[in-house]
């Protein structure tokens, strides 16, 4: 297994209400509340500099759009067919443990969540990946800025 870690990331919000957000993943259907606003579009471009081009990011937007958020689960299609990420461990208020169902590498993943102060707390995404050298080699970096980019996606949540 490959081990993939985000940088550590401030959360300006209480540690348990950021685990009950977390914890029950319906709540992260508020990401697609905003994919229609231009702005959403011209921030996304901007934060990516020249990683990435506007049809990327459009197709970035078609594909949440179209994820469905249940409390212990997020699926969504892909060219390699229906993905699941879902809960599979909870561990009230500090970690939240994930696996990766349908797709063609076994993986897991967890949040790390530590009480900073009464009103911030800071959060850690591991990502274990299941991948041969030729798969690590070809996809090992973009795993990394994944983790990455998700990473400061929730941290970014309003809480």
């Amino acid at each position: 297994m490959t081990e993939y870690k985000s940088e550590v990331k401030t959360i300006y919000a209480p540690q348990e209400r950021v685990y009950d957000r977390l914890s029950d993943l319906s709540n992260l259907s508020v990401i697609q509340q905003n994919l229609d606003n231009p702005e959403l579009r011209n921030r996304l471009l901007s934060q990516a500099g020249d990683k990435v081009s506007p049809s990327q990011v459009d197709g970035i937007i078609d594909q949440l759009r179209n994820l469905r958020f249940d409390p212990d689960s997020v699926s969504g299609s892909t060219m390699l067919g229906e993905i699941t990420l879902r809960i599979i461990e909870r561990e009230p208020p500090k970690t939240i443990k994930f696996q990766l169902e349908g797709a063609p590498i076994q993986a897991n993943m967890w949040i790390q969540l530590l009480s900073a102060s009464d009103e911030q707390c800071a959060m850690r995404l591991t990502l274990h990946a299941d991948l041969n050298f030729f798969i690590r080699q070809m996809v090992g970096s973009k795993l990394q800025e994944g983790v990455e980019g998700l990473a400061t996606m929730l941290a970014s949540l309003p809480y």
